[in-house]
């Protein structure tokens, strides 16, 4: 069990700084303005390059500059977008337990194997080709009944 899971409902919620600090800098990484100020950044250098005799250490500066700001900013987005994964996955878990005709069985999908996924696809594709392949409500509910009856006993232990 996570710590955050283990924290009672009276306790104020932890402050996660890093989480504050990447949706920061992701959301300002991402407006039209840091990308004209980038793109203004390199002009400079460009245009500093014939004063400085675009020597090795000219080049040097736009390399390291760069090769570290990509560095970062791979952990920060990432950690930006596995938290709203993290949020999808638990709002879409919700709408399954909420849902009563909702399968339970893909609460959690996320974490399953490509086998088990591939099992759980080919079950809603079955289930999508009969409901598509009957016409009338009665005839497509029971379909779905049984497929639903399926489902349950295929259900990944």
């Amino acid at each position: 069990m996570t710590p955050e899971a283990q924290t009672s409902p009276q306790s104020a919620p932890r402050k996660d700084y890093f989480a504050l600090f990447s949706n920061t800098i992701s959301n300002w990484a991402g407006k039209p303005i840091t990308f004209a100020l980038a793109v203004f950044g390199i002009l400079v250098w460009a245009l500093l390059g014939p004063f400085l005799g675009y020597s090795e250490g000219w080049q040097l500066v736009v390399n390291t500059a760069t090769t570290i700001i990509t560095f970062l900013m791979i952990f920060v987005l990432q950690n930006s977008q596995n938290r709203d994964a993290k949020a999808l996955q638990v709002k879409l878990d919700e709408l399954i337990l909420t849902n009563a005709r909702a399968e339970n069985c893909f609460i959690g999908a996320e974490a399953l194997g490509e086998a088990e996924l591939v099992r759980l696809r080919a079950m809603l594709d079955a289930k999508l080709a009969a409901a598509e392949a009957t016409r009338s409500p009665e005839r497509r509910e029971e379909m779905e009944d049984r497929l639903e009856e399926k489902v349950r006993s295929a259900k990944i232990a």
